[in-house]
């Protein structure tokens, strides 16, 4: 299938409108002619700065502007990290991604991520970071250390943005990406489905990444974890069949891309994880938790893997040796 970047609304509407068969076949038709099908590449995610954001997004435990259970943590310790890296290494992650709660990362805080991306890529792992807006010159920064992906979600459709957040405008989102694709990282985008949207939104979020001059080499499509003290919090679960579907979507109008499962995964049953690597899902994070909620239970992961003949994809950067690698030798 052709690489696309000028989908109409009107073109993946009609997707979704196309029977559950009908939409599952041609998405896992396109998704064996650029992946192998049975391949998972696996991540691992670690907020190395929880809670207090000044942001005000309605999903999210970790902002400053609701009353959650979330205990705010500064910075964890670079040594921290390293070990959590390389346990996520030795469990057959291939990508190490590293949260940090801040509307954008402060001149003093890039010494601390910039050594964490130099440490961490030295492992052997991809790196990722999702640090809120940057700058151009962060950007640079980020990609001169050797960070491989930059994660900065749309997280809804246009329209539907200025219902759930309020702190920063759709635009500022572009802009970020627009930085991080400058600077030659790659870009993971996706957006979360179930915030009380309309399908036309979902439809209006999947035609803005697949519509961007490039598209992102990663897309999350995350199902609404509805976390009390939110405003959110009492949001009703999206049905897993339009999830499903817009995954489905997602994988036809985006061929190349790694589709991620992300939060809302360890309330799925098997058969439903099944069905969203069926419609072209390849990726996850591993690990039983995500940034600050639960994430589906490892070694049910393992169990599921086995049971569908999936295996892990492989790292794609050179593997050094560390010193913490010498120290645990």
């Amino acid at each position: 299938m052709m690489l696309r970047n000028d989908w109409t609304r009107d073109e993946i509407a009609a997707l979704f409108d196309l029977p559950f068969n009908d939409l599952m076949f041609q998405a896992q038709t396109v998704h064996r002619q650029h992946f192998d099908a049975n391949a998972i590449q696996v991540s691992t995610l670690l907020s190395i700065k929880t809670g207090n954001c000044p942001e005000d997004c309605d999903y999210c435990s970790q902002s400053a502007h609701h009353q959650t259970a979330l205990v705010p943590e500064k910075k964890i310790a670079i040594e921290k990290v390293l070990e959590a890296a390389k346990a996520a290494r030795d469990t057959g992650a291939s990508r190490f991604c590293m949260g940090a709660a801040w509307r954008n990362p402060h001149e003093r805080d890039m010494p601390y991520v910039l050594e964490l991306v130099k440490e961490v890529k030295a492992m052997g792992l991809e790196t990722c970071m999702t640090l809120g807006m940057l700058s151009s010159n962060q950007a640079e920064r980020l990609a001169e250390a050797g960070l491989d992906y930059y994660n900065h979600n749309l997280d809804t459709s246009r329209e539907h943005y200025a219902h759930i957040i309020r702190t920063r405008t759709f635009d500022d989102r572009l802009d970020t990406l627009s930085h991080v694709r400058a600077s030659g990282m790659k870009v993971c985008s996706g957006g979360i489905v179930g915030l009380g949207e309309s399908r036309q939104d979902r439809v209006g979020l999947l035609h803005e990444l697949s519509t961007l001059p490039l598209h992102p080499e990663s897309v999350p499509l995350n199902l609404l974890v509805a976390v009390e003290g939110t405003p959110l919090g009492d949001t009703p679960q999206l049905p897993v069949i339009e999830w499903i579907k817009t995954i489905a979507v997602a994988r036809i109008l985006m061929p190349k891309s790694y589709v991620r499962l992300s939060a809302g995964r360890e309330g799925l049953t098997d058969s439903e994880q099944a069905l969203a690597f069926l419609a072209g899902a390849n990726s996850l994070f591993y690990g039983e938790k995500l940034l600050t909620t639960p994430n589906a239970d490892s070694s049910r992961d393992d169990r599921l893997f086995e049971t569908l003949g999936l295996h892990r994809e492989a790292p794609r950067v050179d593997v050094k040796l560390t010193a913490l690698d010498a120290m645990s030798a």
